[in-house]
């Protein structure tokens, strides 16, 4: 089938006219945005630069082409305008934009907290989220009533799972340091059409856009499936290194409270491990990993995820503190620099300092993004309470480096309402 095109001859004096009908939408399913961007600026054919004597008196000005696959192409149709019109108006055509996954996993009394992460999330990202929430059956109802009343904002939809585990092994999985909390490790079997994926527990507060975190995906090697900060930076009060009773990565383990996932690579990446000299993959792994060590950890699947890159230590792409700061970052003395230099990242309130009083400076984020709303005068004026609230911290360790709670935030909140928010 052949295709051709009807050329409309514009001159100088119709160029405005035409733009402004071209944007109302005049008829006929035409390129509208396309012809308007072109007119605006100058309507002159990139193919006719220069070279009217070649196309004749038909290319001197401006033409605009459109297609129509039942016609022919006729003989004194200007056809180097027409492809460089039909390149341009390809390349305005509205491309998709990237989606960031986040997944969590809520059980108890976890519905206030897992909202307000999901806020945080929300309130200084850029492009869209796709949240996948796995909850328990009595939570759905609530987080349904919560996030439905947040859809003004037009760019985040969610998804609601209920807790799964393997029928032939799930009373094990459900027992294993908190309820639930094992979960994690089968999302990418669970997820299978998912590429990528920022797994948080539900006690963590994004203070700088989740598109930061999401862009460091670009940064993994090729053998590289996974990123999550180390659990400690100071060997003297690490947990790993002086108490566990399993193999763990690096020199004080890692901290899967926030995890990036390439899930494609995990679904088919095999592992190295201490149990077979056959390389297994994931979902193969788990539970022969759980059978041996489960009396050996303590903090249930974070630990086997620390025997799993033990083994594949080439698989993991180590980021650095200020992007999972947790009271150990603080509690005995600063020991996170990345923080101190630039801020912290993403706050990780784990051992419930959100709802007790044992670290105030955690706590006062906490409140201030719980009952932030997505107004742009309420973001804006969070602020300063917030430093006021982390100035009466300061007798306790963490609040005396009060502004690295404040440093990077204040970038966030300045850059608010300059980007797109789809209000």
């Amino acid at each position: 089938m052949e295709a051709t095109t009807s050329t409309v001859t514009v001159t100088e004096e119709t160029k405005a006219s035409l733009a402004v009908s071209l944007e109302e939408g005049a008829g006929g399913g035409r390129p509208q945005a396309a012809a308007a961007s072109w007119l605006a600026g100058g309507g002159r054919g990139a193919g006719n630069a220069g070279r009217p004597g070649r196309y004749g008196p038909r290319c001197k000005d401006f033409s605009l082409c459109y297609w129509n696959p039942y016609w022919m192409l006729p003989s004194d149709v200007c056809g180097m305008n027409c492809f460089w019109e039909a390149a341009l108006r390809y390349s305005l055509k509205a491309q998709p934009v990237e989606k960031m996954h986040l997944a969590v996993v809520a059980c108890g009394e976890r519905l206030e907290e897992t909202v307000t992460m999901l806020k945080s999330a929300l309130i200084f990202s850029i492009k869209p989220l796709q949240f996948h929430i796995f909850a328990e059956d009595q939570l759905h109802d609530s987080f349904k009533d919560r996030l439905d009343s947040w859809s003004f904002l037009q760019r985040f939809h969610y998804t609601l799972y209920p807790i799964t585990f393997p029928s032939d092994s799930a009373v094990e999985w459900r027992k294993l340091f908190k309820p639930c909390a094992s979960q994690r490790l089968f999302l990418p079997l669970i997820l299978k059409e998912v590429d990528s994926l920022l797994y948080v527990d539900t006690d963590i507060l994004f203070l700088r856009p989740v598109d930061d975190i999401w862009s460091l995906l670009k940064k993994f090697n090729s053998t590289q499936i996974a990123a999550m900060a180390p659990e400690h930076e100071e060997p003297r009060i690490g947990w790993y290194n002086r108490f566990a009773r399993h193999p763990y990565y690096g020199k004080t383990g890692v901290n899967s409270g926030v995890m990036l996932m390439n899930m494609t690579r995990m679904r088919g990446a095999h592992f190295k491990n201490d149990m077979t000299t056959a390389q297994l993959q994931w979902g193969d792994l788990l539970m022969p990993l759980l059978k041996k060590y489960k009396l050996n950890i303590t903090w249930g699947d974070q630990d086997l995820l620390n025997i799993m890159f033990f083994h594949n230590p080439e698989k993991l792409f180590v980021f650095p503190c200020q992007w999972n700061y947790r009271p150990d970052h603080c509690i005995y003395g600063s020991n996170c620099q990345g923080a101190e230099e630039e801020g912290v990242f993403v706050l990780h309130g784990n051992r419930g300092v959100y709802h007790d009083d044992k670290q105030p400076a955690f706590r006062a984020v906490y409140e201030a993004l719980r009952n932030c709303s997505f107004e742009d005068d309420n973001v804006h004026s969070l602020l300063k309470p917030l430093e006021l609230e982390l100035q009466r911290t300061v007798h306790t360790y963490c609040g005396k480096i009060y502004k690295i709670f404040i440093k990077q935030l204040t970038k966030s909140i300045k850059r608010y309402g300059t980007a797109p928010k789809g209000r």
